[in-house]
């Protein structure tokens, strides 16, 4: 992906998630620094965009994040709206935003009836298990892409077991 120097950054952000074939989201108890006149950060509004364009994805979740989340539900914030009243403390270490619960949310699509989630893959993780996360989940990719060229490289030979099959 080239940054085109006319566009902002959250654009170059954007075109890339959508030129992307795979998207990989790491949700961590800082929200980050990049919010617009939206109040949402850019990587939210980048992972956001991956589920509404319905792009290949995996998100990790810090379990900081996950531990906030339950704590909320239990003490009866159970979503986006109730926590709404609530408001970190300036310079919260534990997380930086609520926004990061809203973010946790978005990728599991809590909105969304259980039998309707498709593409809701997020894994929880403390920092030493991120690392062996990708390095598992990708190198399959990779694999499987190495296979297909392997096999679909000679367009000859495919179109002629295509014709065998429809024999």
């Amino acid at each position: 992906t080239s940054w085109d120097t006319i566009q902002t950054a959250f654009q170059n952000c954007l075109a890339a998630v959508q030129q992307c074939d795979l998207f990989l989201g790491i949700i961590t108890p800082q929200y980050g620094s990049g919010v617009d006149t939206t109040g949402i950060s850019i990587t939210h509004q980048e992972m956001k965009f991956a589920i509404k364009l319905k792009k290949p994805r995996w998100f990790l979740a810090h379990d900081h994040v996950v531990f906030a989340r339950t704590l909320l539900r239990e003490l009866g914030y159970k979503n986006q709206e109730l926590r709404q009243t609530l408001s970190l403390k300036p310079k919260a270490a534990s997380i930086t935003d609520l926004k990061v619960i809203d973010m946790y949310e978005d990728a599991t699509m809590e909105q969304l009836p259980l039998n309707d989630r498709q593409g809701n893959w997020v894994q929880k993780f403390d920092r030493d298990d991120a690392g062996l996360f990708v390095v598992a989940q990708f190198s399959r990719y990779q694999d499987l892409e190495q296979r297909l060229r392997d096999h679909l490289s000679d367009s000859e030979m495919v179109a002629q077991r295509l014709k065998d099959d429809h024999e």
